[in-house]
């Protein structure tokens, strides 16, 4: 472990050994940058793989799959940094840009969380995420800023988000010992949503800074048209719901995503002949109700 590095970077692994190779070939042996990879139960160890071709890094693996929040825990467990960058294995960034978002939380105190510009690392690399629009109060939409524009100047002013982005996220290790760490409820999607409210609760600002721009490849491991996929939105949407919605708008809330948004989306998944996606988004309402998880 390095002895009081500023950033611990924190990345989640799963079955991306090759991505995750990328990932680390951005950084090297850079002095004030603590790196810990979490091998999240992979198929193979790719944590014992990951320690023998870079030996400068702290590669760890779970017995079982955590989710991403529980992986993230692991990893802020392990971390001795003054600030905590989590991200995805399928990121790619230049290491250096980390500092800028760490010398954000100079600028105020009430500073909880920065999220970096997030631009699709494909085609003309367009921007994913330059922060976050609130939810709406019943539907719980929202959309992100920037998405599927051209990285053209337009989004290269920092503000506050209501919002951080799961796939790359900078928080100070006061706020982690403050909020509380990453809910572990929802094993994959919603747990950044859910933590940003908790954050903003305690009265820390989140915020967006392009002075750091990070290129993700998107659901490698999951697919974005899977049953994965398709359960863990259904049913951490309502879940998140129950969370963090007040009790008279949760009715609406429930009645809205179950009779309303459910059922158009299995009408669609049987017209395109993708019944399993119409059994997940089922399953996801089923399991909700009842408490259960089947993945």
């Amino acid at each position: 472990m390095m002895r009081n590095p500023t950033i611990s970077v924190i990345i989640v692994n799963y079955n991306g050994f090759h991505d995750t190779c990328e990932l680390l070939g951005c950084f090297g042996t850079r002095t004030g940058i603590e790196i810990i990879v979490i091998d999240n139960a992979s198929n193979v160890n790719e944590a014992e793989k990951l320690r023998e071709k870079y030996d400068w890094i702290t590669a760890i693996r779970t017995e079982q799959n955590l989710g991403y929040a529980g992986a993230c825990n692991v990893g802020m467990h392990k971390a001795s940094g003054k600030f905590l960058f989590i991200m995805n294995n399928d990121i790619l960034l230049n290491p250096q840009d980390l500092f800028n978002l760490a010398r954000r939380f100079d600028n105020s105190p009430n500073i909880g969380l920065v999220c970096p510009k997030l631009r699709y690392n494909s085609g003309s690399k367009p921007i994913q995420y330059a922060g976050y629009t609130p939810l709406s109060r019943i539907t719980l939409r929202n959309r992100a800023i920037g998405n599927g524009c051209e990285d053209d100047g337009s989004f290269d002013t920092s503000s506050p988000t209501p919002y951080a982005h799961g796939a790359a996220m900078m928080v100070s290790r006061k706020v982690v010992e403050d909020v509380g760490m990453m809910p572990e409820c929802y094993f994959l999607y919603y747990e950044e949503y859910d933590w940003s409210v908790m954050i903003r609760r305690k009265k820390y600002e989140i915020w967006y800074d392009p002075s750091c721009t990070a290129y993700h490849k998107e659901s490698q491991s999951t697919g974005t048209h899977s049953p994965l996929h398709t359960y863990y939105l259904t049913r951490n949407r309502l879940l998140f719901a129950k969370r963090n919605i007040n009790q008279l708008s949760i009715v609406l809330t429930y009645i809205y995503l179950m009779l309303l948004v459910a059922p158009r989306d299995i009408i669609m998944h049987i017209l395109h002949k993708r019944t399993d996606l119409a059994m997940a988004t089922v399953n996801g309402i089923t399991d909700f109700i009842t408490g259960g998880k089947r993945y």
